[in-house]
């Protein structure tokens, strides 16, 4: 990319905006330009796409402005409105690899082919990353197949894409009916460069069902995905197993393999790139093909991690009803709206899904999970026994549920049901840290089976000793075993691995109070008072029983409560 347009998106636009700030005309630096660039530091593309038009209208003529304006449109999937930017860059003879993303796919929308090719021999396209796999696909798209199979070829001589090259060559020849060519590529003993995406996979089960191989899908499918299958590859292992031939329906015209190449680039920067960045590839995959749901699923989960939670519930609610990925998308779709505050339709979109697709685990636990964070015990619970009610026999899997399902047992007052349900999740995972944890830490709480709960606690800090929840219950532990001298260091680790966190300061403060040392007890006490506003903070914490502590000390308090007082402590302060 030019270099206003290298890196990601925000990115992107703070340096164009700082790099043009002198070149800012003064109608542009209105309250709408103001405005824009804040929406853009946050990634906001729906609030920047629209002060940025704002401000364009004060300055029409501003490249820099023009460009941002296109790439907030672009983040918002609006290529129609990108392009009518882009051909103004153009006007104003501005070179623009932004506005040359938005007018490659909108030829490629048009399927102007001709056009397209001359763009990318004219390298004025997408970038070296796509250009050649363009233009072997406008090729195609030209009617030329002997033209588009060789330039599939040079892709390949170039170091590191010769995988993308054959996926998309066995793409193309499956298009045009060839599917014996098509298996061949994958066939060969040098497709292992190939990226066997799910979406590759499944594009290989249909040519081999083309060919009437159905017995070597069956065993694709079983190789890959093993026997616990989701419901659209069930689905298709059971057509199979009929005698079905499945339709390839993966790529079937020219425009369908540019949306690929995008995709399949996208795929390849989601785990190097910033997610802004690889979100302006995967727009222009749904662009050109509006039920590609692999991109609508990366979509939402690109908007999803950079908080664009609106739009990442509108992208996954695009998503068909009857489309096998359609649970996937409606767990996304209820998680952007937990993380947006709306709770009550999270619940509903749950609920509703939970309806039509009960049968599957993963929809039951997500219940379970958010009536969790409610805290809506029972109806946890629930969900809990209906996720593991789909299990025919014990899996490893399970481990979470009963975890989970235990943590609400406790919860609800139901000690004895949660102490077994932890259990049963450490028979699968005995050395898993988070059970250890909180079972050693709730059977001190209950003050029972001690010595197994301290050496459960100490095998999770052994194992994540970088968790500071685990480091404070080993501290805990010890102080309610009154052994506060050894306590001490424990709980002094977790306040430094948690700073800000209002319990662990709490409990330092309990600790310190034990050992004689009270000025810092009081110290620590309000410390966990001014976290108690903190963002992740603990629903455990009690900020009168604080206040109470500082003002009375700590024996008082556990006098009122009716506790046993702490034992003989060291008069230092």
């Amino acid at each position: 990319m030019s270099g206003k347009a290298i890196g990601t998106l925000r990115g992107t636009v703070l340096a164009l905006a700082l790099m043009a700030a002198g070149a800012v005309s003064a109608e542009s630096l209105s309250g709408d330009y103001l405005a824009a660039r804040q929406a853009s530091f946050s990634g906001d593309f729906k609030a920047a796409a629209r002060y940025y038009g704002e401000a364009v209208k004060h300055d029409p003529e501003n490249a820099d402005l023009l460009e941002r304006a296109a790439l907030a449109n672009i983040g918002l999937g609006d290529f129609i409105r990108a392009e009518g930017l882009a051909e103004r860059l153009t006007a104003l003879g501005h070179t623009s690899q932004i506005g040359q993303l938005a007018e490659v796919a909108v030829l490629a929308h048009e399927e102007n082919y001709a056009e397209l090719l001359a763009r990318v021999e004219a390298d004025q396209s997408a970038g070296p990353l796509a250009d050649g796999l363009l233009k072997a696909w406008a090729e195609l798209g030209r009617g030329d197949v002997s033209a588009a199979l060789a330039s599939f070829d040079e892709v390949a001589k170039e170091r590191g894409l010769a995988g993308f090259a054959a996926y998309h060559k066995a793409m193309a020849l499956a298009s045009v009916g060839d599917f014996e060519g098509a298996e061949a590529i994958f066939a060969e003993p040098g497709a292992g460069a190939m990226q066997m995406t799910r979406r590759a996979v499944l594009a290989r089960i249909e040519i081999l069902s083309q060919i009437d191989r159905h017995a070597d899908a069956i065993t694709l499918i079983d190789e890959a995905f093993g026997q616990q299958l989701d419901p659209g590859m069930a689905e298709l292992r059971g057509k199979l197993e009929a005698g079905e031939t499945l339709p390839f329906d993966i790529i079937t015209s020219a425009r369908d393999g540019i949306a690929e190449v995008f995709f399949t680039i996208a795929s390849a920067l989601a785990s190097e790139s910033a997610e802004d960045y690889t979100l302006l590839h995967v727009r222009v995959a749904e662009f050109l093909r509006p039920d590609h749901v692999g991109a609508l699923l990366m979509a939402g989960e690109l908007l999803e991690k950079m908080g664009q939670y609106e739009l990442a519930a509108a992208t996954y609610r695009r998503v068909p009803r009857e489309d096998a990925a359609f649970h996937v998308a409606e767990l996304g779709r209820s998680d952007a709206l937990r993380a947006e505050g709306k709770m009550d339709a999270a619940v509903e979109v749950l609920e509703q899904l939970a309806d039509t697709h009960g049968n599957l685990p993963a929809v039951q636990s997500a219940l379970g999970d958010l009536m969790r964070q409610l805290e809506r015990y029972p109806e946890a619970i629930e969900a809990y026994d209906r996720a593991l009610a789909t299990f025919a026999e014990p899996d490893p899997a399970q481990w979470f549920l009963y975890y989970a399902r235990g943590i609400c047992k406790e919860r609800n007052g139901d000690w004895e049901a949660a102490e077994k349900d932890f259990r049963a999740a450490l028979d699968f995972v005995p050395n898993q840290p988070q059970v250890l944890n909180y079972l050693g830490y709730s059977m001190v709480e209950h003050h029972v089976n001690l010595d197994e709960a301290l050496e459960m606690i100490e095998r999770a800090v052994k194992a994540e000793p970088q968790s500071g929840y685990i480091v404070d219950s080993l501290g805990w532990a010890l102080y309610r075993l009154g052994r506060y001298d050894e306590a001490v260091g424990h709980m002094e680790r977790a306040a430094e691995l948690m700073a800000v966190d209002p319990v662990v300061n709490d409990h330092l403060g309990d600790v310190y109070w034990a050992v004689g040392r009270k000025t810092e007890a009081r110290f620590q006490w309000q410390r966990a008072l001014s976290f108690v506003g903190w963002e992740d903070a603990s629903d455990d914490v009690e900020p009168e029983r604080i206040r109470r502590k500082l003002a009375v000390g700590l024996d008082a308090v556990l006098a009122e409560e009716g506790r046993p007082p702490l034992k003989v402590a060291h008069d230092v302060d």
